[in-house]
């Protein structure tokens, strides 16, 4: 009957959690305070934590989960509520290049969160320098990883960084070491009725009709060495042109000239939409698109999250790491031996219109 839980699926729920309390034994029968150290700026670095984030409510639903991250992700993480219950401000600490650290203002940073929290969650890199930090906010029970040489600081709660898996699976390895389970390995990205009415209103400003299907190029990264070459791009964007899709450029303002640069070599037209776009637009553009092509960017998680087909090219970086988990739905150029080519990236995006079912025709 529905809404009935059977005594089999009660008990499996309180032996979780009794082991769960087992590992962590700081915590006490009911945790109310939670923190969880993630103060990476890249919109992948936490898209790819929130199955991890979406494992520990399930597991938890009754207490209140902390994001530690860095300020400028606050609007980021305010799309969350169902996850995160509010953001803490990584004050910055010396060895974490993330934010510049304010070493007079931490001790009265310390201070005042030392004993607030039942569980500090070390998800921050290897722990090499974010052991320490988390360490000094006092929580009742510690956990995250370590990785040889560095000493384990508690074999029940740290487990050796897997560096071999995949980012999201990353963060569920901890969470399933401490006995929590995971809730699918899918990214998030909730989207709002206002994303997509600015959406609506960008492309009509741009100029391009709401039935006309569309692929996006997005030519930009943080590090520049992520970047594909613009000639390369401009031979893409002109062979999806053929393929029957309007193609839509993006990114931040100050790489405006990046676009121009993959425009001017290009046979067709682009909408350009570089810096026209907030963060929940480009997600609403995202969802809407046939097909994304960028480089190891947060835009590739993005398609990630929407489950948009996607090509991704990964000049220096990890696919095995950074990659989207569904290998059918996304395509991968790895480019990290040779450069990158418009042929390879086309028919990965074949493959990926393919597989996804979306007609060409």
């Amino acid at each position: 009957m529905s809404g009935v839980v059977s005594p089999e699926v009660a008990l499996g729920s309180a032996a979780r959690e009794s082991d769960l309390r087992a590992r962590v034994g700081g915590w006490g029968p009911s945790p109310r305070e939670v923190v969880v150290m993630r103060a990476l700026p890249g919109l992948g670095d936490f898209l790819c934590v929130t199955p991890a984030l979406r494992a520990l409510r399930a597991a938890l639903p009754r207490a209140r989960i902390t994001l530690l991250g860095l300020a400028g992700t606050r609007a980021l993480v305010a799309r969350y509520p169902h996850l995160v219950d509010r953001l803490l401000a990584f004050p910055g600490f010396p060895g974490l290049p993330e934010t510049p650290p304010d070493v007079r203002a931490l001790p009265d940073f310390l201070r005042a969160v030392q004993d607030r929290f039942d569980l500090a969650l070390q998800m921050h890199g290897d722990g090499l320098v974010s052991n320490i930090f988390v360490q000094l906010l006092g929580a009742r029970a510690t956990a995250g990883f370590y990785a040889p040489p560095q000493p384990c600081p508690d074999p029940a709660t740290f487990l050796q960084y897997p560096g071999d898996l995949a980012e999201p699976r990353i963060h569920l390895s901890l969470l399933g070491f401490l006995g929590v389970e995971a809730r699918g390995e899918r990214l998030e990205f909730p989207l709002a009725p206002a994303d997509e009415r600015e959406c609506d209103a960008a492309l009509r400003a741009a100029g391009l009709a709401p039935d006309v299907g569309f692929a996006i190029v997005h030519p930009g990264a943080a590090a520049p060495q992520r970047r594909v070459e613009p000639e390369v791009l401009a031979q893409v964007v002109d062979g999806l042109a053929t393929r029957g899709l309007a193609v839509v450029v993006t990114g931040h303002a100050h790489e405006a000239g990046l676009a121009a640069a993959v425009g001017r070599r290009a046979g067709r037209d682009l909408v350009d939409l570089v810096g026209r776009t907030s963060l929940g637009t480009l997600g609403a553009l995202v969802r809407r698109a046939r097909l994304v092509v960028a480089g190891d960017t947060g835009v590739s998680h993005l398609a990630s999250a929407l489950q948009t087909p996607s090509v991704v090219v990964f000049r220096v970086t990890a696919p095995g790491r950074w990659a989207p988990l569904d290998r059918v739905r996304h395509r991968v150029v790895d480019a990290r031996t040779a450069p990158p080519t418009a042929a390879a990236i086309l028919a990965e995006a074949d493959a990926a219109l393919f597989l996804a079912g979306v007609d060409r025709d």
